[in-house]
């Protein structure tokens, strides 16, 4: 059974990002809270820095500035030459990456949590890039039992011509952490101490790795993106109908063919196409009418983690 174990190195740095998205506040309020008192966050061992990621964003209380500092991490825009002309988000992009990566080297930050809320009511989300990451199943798995028995949802957002280039994206295991539903701009007390507690327990499990806890095979429900759905346009590309009474605020509830999703002025449902059920995500989300996403369509499935512990022990 040799086969089903695996050994991963010790978690040496760790960073905490609030404010990738400069009107998401619970995470730059906790992030600030940390950078003046970091009591909570500290474990034996372990190197944990809490970072404002957009701080002009922050300061303006918007999302960003030039560009979405969340979709930008890819080489092209990381290997682009320094100079004014280049959008505040690349450049600060750029900054990030010099100071916690870089992305896909060696030298680069373990894990990177990014705080985000979302306007959506998808309560608390964890955002998985890797099916194939044992570790970081294992520690959602940790995350998901230690929250019961509020709900934690995974979402997979592994895609093979969906590419995201996400801020945490530099660190060797990525994490997104997204709560709601939370208005842009407002901090709601409810909403904080989740996503507070979803980084208490992470940390937890990362001290339990490091101290050479073996976490035996887990296996997680998760819900992987399949495709995004814009709204009805008219002519002019204006939006022509409504997400549906019956589907807002039901993320994460099946949604079957036939299923109201949009709503015209003139009263006239239009139905969920096609022939599968799917699971909505992101619905009427604040920040995704720009993005000309409604909502994104996901599939439930499985996926299992094997047996890990610390090399050190």
């Amino acid at each position: 059974m040799t086969s089903y174990h695996v050994t991963e190195d010790p978690i040496k740095k760790v960073a905490i990002f609030g404010g990738t998205h400069g009107n998401e506040l619970t995470g730059v309020f906790l992030v600030k809270h940390w950078l003046e008192n970091d009591t909570e966050i500290q474990r034996t061992g372990l190197e944990v820095k809490p970072f404002i990621t957009n701080p002009r964003a922050v300061k303006k209380c918007t999302r960003y500035i030039d560009c979405d500092l969340n979709r930008v991490f890819d080489p092209e825009n990381l290997g682009k030459k320094v100079s004014k002309d280049l959008p505040y988000e690349v450049r600060r992009a750029q900054e990030i990456n010099h100071l916690f990566g870089p992305k896909d080297n060696e030298d680069s930050y373990d894990i990177i949590f990014d705080l985000h809320n979302t306007t959506s009511n998808m309560g608390c989300t964890l955002i998985l890039e890797d099916s194939r990451n044992d570790l970081l199943i294992q520690m959602f798995h940790y995350i998901k039992n230690s929250l019961a028995p509020l709900p934690c949802y995974v979402y997979l957002i592994e895609h093979p011509s969906l590419k995201y280039a996400t801020t945490r994206s530099i660190a060797k295991y990525p994490v997104g952490i997204e709560v709601g539903p939370q208005p842009q701009g407002v901090l709601r007390a409810d909403i904080l101490d989740q996503m507070r507690k979803m980084i208490k327990y992470a940390l937890d499990f990362i001290h339990n790795f490091n101290e050479g806890k073996e976490f035996p095979p887990c296996a997680i429900e998760v819900y992987k993106i399949m495709e995004k759905v814009d709204y009805p346009r008219n002519e002019n590309g204006d939006i022509a109908a409504l997400i549906h009474p019956n589907l807002q605020d039901q993320d994460w509830k099946p949604l079957h063919p036939g299923d109201p999703v949009f709503l015209t002025l003139e009263g006239k449902s239009i139905p969920l196409g096609g022939d599968s059920t799917v699971y909505p995500v992101f619905v009427n989300e604040a920040a995704y009418y720009e993005k000309k996403e409604a909502f994104a369509k996901t599939t439930k499935l499985i996926l299992n983690a094997r047996s890990i512990r610390s090399s050190l022990h």
